[in-house]
Formats: structure tokens, C-alpha cells, sequence
């Protein structure tokens, strides 16, 4: 008998979360398996870790009834019927997939595995690495049911997208799919089966898609700032009454934990020939230099209290990882700058500052995320500048 249905392996994080909260509130036993223990206290607490829409809510339901429940304790994976793994495939320095990692945290673990488990792989993976995994338990004698199952939610947003999107589900043997599909099918709408390949390549081109969909936007705003010319009144020509065009991006800081990453995780599986990837990284990653430059040219920075108002990576979020507002900030510092001050409504650091404060001590405010509440701020004269909409 095991103590539960499923344990997930980083359970705390941003994945691994919201799908614990999902299986729970579906009469499945869960347990958060994490080394995070701020983490791991704050939710058997009733707090959510993160900024997660409706977590709260669920979160309350699940513990009352005694469906959640956090471990640090890796025994619980033995106590587990599914296991999910949401370590992911990171990039090292030069650009390249860390899969070495991905095998460091089975290493970790491995002798808690036990024959018989499912074993589902949740975050995005290099192409071939669900085929590694899946050899690795049979050659070191041990026999799991591995399938893929990413997820493809947005950040903030997952628990609801989660109940409303169809779930990928690829793996190595029929009982393992089928497994799967009689688990997920308690949460999802609908299942899609795929091979281990094309679900893994599924998820890369939808992010590498959106990545290039963006630096569009960003190239074209990137022309009219260096002619002076206002971006956000061509956008609206374009897209005004003109259904083709509906769907057009407006610019801004394309970052966070996924689009850069899997973008340059197809350009390693296709030997660095994915030219478009490549070129959407240069257009969206010389974004935080271009509003510097669109700044310079519309005002004197020396001597002068600079402000960035929101440091996630995106507006309604309280993710910092990836944002391009720190990489603004570190330009910024090369400037003859007086002070430069960071404010964030949803991330907590000792160096930031109140909104107020930052308005009342700039001369030049900058909107690096655009959380709601700056959209009605009284900026008391001070130069504004708001790569996200006309000002």
C-alpha cells in the first residue's frame, strides 16, 4: 500500500505547485516533495509560495481535507504510486542544455524509486532526454513506467489552464500511457498522444514560436526608436479594425524561465542552424539597451535619480528569473547616474523601495514590468518612460 497517490519532486516550484494543487483538489493524495523549506513551511501554512491565481482558494480546500501535505523527506517518493519530476533542462553559460542535471537529481533519488512506479516527466526537456531517462532506470535494473507530460501553462495562470487545456502525454509503454491518461484525465479536458520526440519538440516550438512572435514587435520598435518616430501609434494603424493583425505583439521585455531557454535549446538540437532563434534572441535581448537609448535621446541622465518600476519578468508576476529590468538596472549603472532605484509590488528585496518613494526621488521613472497598479499612478511631472504603451 502506499501513503500516497503521487509525490512530486521540486514540488514547491512554480510547475510543480500549481499540478500538486490540481491532483489534490481531484481526491488525489499529494505530496511536495522540495528542499525549500520557507517554501514547504508557508504552504502548510495556507500561503501560497508564489503569485499564483486562485491558489489561495484551493490551497485551504486541499489541506483541510488532508490531500496536500509537504515533505522534505525524499522516503515519500517509495511511498508514492506517481512520481513527477519537474527538473527541467537548464542552459550553462555558453548556451547550451545542461542535461547532466536532469541525471544529477536521479542520482539523488534514485534509491527511492521502486519498481512499478509512473514515473512523469513534467518540465521541458531537451529533445532525447525522456529516451535517456527512460534507459537509465533499465540499465540500472530498475523497472518504472516513464512517460512525458509537459505542461504548457502560463506562469500565474497555471490552475486555471491547467482544467482548460489539452494535455500532451507521450512515454515507452502502453501501460505507462495509459496510466497517464487515466490520471490526467481527472483534471484536463482531453489527452493528445504523442511520441517522446514530438511531445518534447511540441513544447520547444510552441516557446520558440512565441520568443520570435515577440522579437517582431521588438525589431520594429527597435527602427522607429532610432528615427524618433512613436511605435505605439503605427501599432495602433495596424492592428485597428484589421482582423489580420489581431494578433500582432506590442514590444516590450521578452524574458523570463522558458521562451530565451527552449529557443536555445532548438538551436543546440538543430547544431546551431536555427537562424531565426538565434535572431530573435539578439532583437529581444538588446531590448533593456534600446530603452536606455531611448531615454539618452529624450533626456540628460547625469547627476539624476533614475527609477525602474517593476523588476519581474513580466507585468502580474512575482517571478524575477530572467528579467530583463536587472539587466536594465546593470546598464544603467554605467551611467553618470546619481542613484538608481528598483521597486517591485510583488517581489520582496531588502534594496528595492517603495512606488511612492521611487516616484517622490526620481527625475526619470522607467516601467520595467507593467504591473496594473502603475497604470493610474500620479507621476508628478516627472519623464515617464513606458516601452509597453503610449504615454
Amino acid at each position: 500500500m502506499s501513503k500516497f497517490d503521487i509525490t512530486i519532486i521540486g514540488g514547491c516550484g512554480h510547475v510543480g505547485f500549481p499540478l500538486g494543487l490540481s491532483f489534490a483538489g481531484a481526491e488525489k493524495k499529494v505530496c511536495l516533495l522540495d528542499i525549500n523549506e520557507k517554501s514547504l513551511e508557508r504552504i502548510q501554512r495556507g500561503i501560497p509560495p508564489f503569485k499564483e491565481e486562485g491558489a489561495k482558494d484551493v490551497l485551504d480546500k486541499v489541506l483541510a481535507q488532508k490531500m496536500l501535505f509537504c515533505s522534505k523527506d525524499p522516503a515519500s517518493i517509495s511511498d508514492s504510486k506517481v512520481v513527477v519530476l519537474v527538473t527541467g533542462t537548464p542552459l550553462d553559460e555558453h548556451l547550451n542544455p545542461r542535461i547532466d542535471l536532469v541525471f544529477d537529481v536521479l542520482d539523488q533519488y534514485f534509491y527511492y524509486f521502486r519498481d512499478g512506479q509512473l514515473l512523469i516527466l513534467r518540465s521541458t526537456l531537451y529533445p532525447t532526454t525522456s529516451k535517456k531517462i527512460h534507459d537509465y532506470f533499465v540499465h540500472k535494473g530498475k523497472s518504472l513506467q516513464v512517460v512525458f507530460c509537459p505542461e504548457r501553462v502560463t506562469e500565474g495562470y497555471a490552475l486555471k489552464e491547467i482544467a482548460s487545456l489539452p494535455q500532451i502525454i507521450s512515454g515507452f509503454s502502453n501501460e505507462g500511457i495509459e496510466r497517464a491518461k487515466t490520471l490526467f484525465s481527472g483534471i484536463v479536458p482531453k489527452v493528445l498522444l504523442l511520441t517522446p520526440l514530438e511531445a518534447e519538440l511540441t513544447k520547444l516550438f510552441a516557446n520558440a514560436y512565441r520568443y520570435i512572435h515577440f522579437s517582431i514587435a521588438n525589431q520594429f520598435y527597435q527602427m522607429t526608436s532610432q528615427h524618433k518616430v512613436d511605435f505605439h501609434r503605427i501599432y495602433q494603424a495596424m492592428t485597428q479594425g484589421y482582423p489580420r493583425m489581431e494578433n500582432f505583439p506590442k514590444p516590450g521585455f521578452t524574458a523570463g524561465p522558458c521562451l530565451l531557454k527552449d529557443t536555445m535549446q532548438l538551436a543546440s538540437f538543430a547544431n546551431n542552424t536555427f537562424y531565426l532563434g538565434h535572431a530573435a534572441m539578439l532583437v529581444n535581448e538588446h531590448m533593456p539597451k534600446c530603452m536606455l537609448e531611448v531615454v539618452k535621446a529624450n533626456t540628460d541622465l547625469k547627476h539624476k535619480n533614475i527609477g525602474i518600476l517593476g523588476m519581474a519578468f513580466k507585468g502580474e508576476s512575482d517571478d524575477k528569473r530572467d528579467s530583463l529590468s536587472y539587466k536594465l538596472a546593470r546598464l544603467l549603472k554605467y551611467e553618470e547616474a546619481a542613484n538608481i532605484f528598483c521597486s517591485d509590488e510583488y517581489i520582496q528585496d531588502p534594496t528595492f523601495v517603495t512606488r511612492e518613494e521611487l516616484i517622490s526621488k526620481c527625475d526619470i521613472i522607467i516601467i520595467g514590468a507593467p504591473h496594473n497598479e502603475y497604470s493610474d499612478l500620479h507621476f508628478q511631472g516627472k519623464k515617464v518612460f513606458n516601452i509597453w504603451k503610449s504615454s
